[in-house]
Formats: structure tokens, sequence, C-alpha cells
């Protein structure tokens, strides 16, 4: 599975210590992030991750516009609902593309700990179909 790790400042100690913790599933799929938040997670696990710009440079864009063309199967986006974004347009675009194209999205710890769960047993085998079908 392609799958996306993002997280807002406020946040990206819990998705390090999250990817950590789930290095052993994470490390069987490709992984994709923004810059900032893939250089964290890259430095705490040594997971191979392709980066792209951070978040309010068009990273979230960039997350999107594989969203859109079929290209990710999953999204762990942390998100901080407590700390205006300077960015907010884009990231409810990520948002709005992952329901638009059914794409799996964890945007805190309880929801992560199911959907990747799920992708440990092989839950979302229909993104494969998916894929096939493009």
């Amino acid at each position: 599975m392609k799958i996306a790790l993002i997280a807002h400042d406020k946040k990206k100690p819990e998705l390090v210590q999250f990817s950590i913790a789930y290095k052993t599933i994470f490390e069987q799929h490709e992984l994709y992030a923004t810059g900032t938040t893939g250089l964290k997670i890259t430095e705490a696990t040594g997971l191979s991750i392709t980066r792209f710009k951070s978040g309010p440079l068009g990273g979230d864009q960039e997350i999107g516009s594989l969203i859109a063309k079929n290209e990710m199967d999953a999204v762990f986006f942390f998100r901080d609902p407590l700390t205006a974004q300077p960015h907010e347009p884009d990231v409810t675009a990520l948002i709005r593309l992952c329901d638009v194209y059914n794409i799996p999205l964890a945007t805190n710890m309880g929801t992560a700990e199911i959907l990747i769960n799920g992708i440990k047993r092989g839950d979302f085998t229909w993104r494969k179909i998916v894929h096939d079908q493009s």
C-alpha cells in the first residue's frame, strides 16, 4: 500500500512515536510524507520515505494530487485542531479528496490505531481491486 504521513507541528512528536511503535508494519509499505514530518520520522525510525515539500509550501497539495490520481491508499494526518493553520484551505482540500476517493484517513491517534491494525490484518485489499481497475 501507498501510505501518506502528515502532521501539524504540535503533533509531529505524536506521529513520530506512532511510527516507531508500528515500524514493522510501515516498513512493508511505500511511505510518503510532507517535508519536516518525513525527515523526523526517518531520523527516528530509519524508514524509507518519499518526502514532499512541507505542508504550507505545497506538500499537502502534492499528496492530494496522488490521491486524485488514485495513487495513495491511506493517509495518517495528525491534525492540531487547537492551533490556526495558515494553510487551512489546503488541509480542507486534502481531507475532501480523501472523502471523494474513499481513502482511509486517520486524523488522530485513536483512528490511527484502528487504521494501522486494519492494514496489518489486510482489511484494505479492496484498494488493490481499485488499482487494478484504473
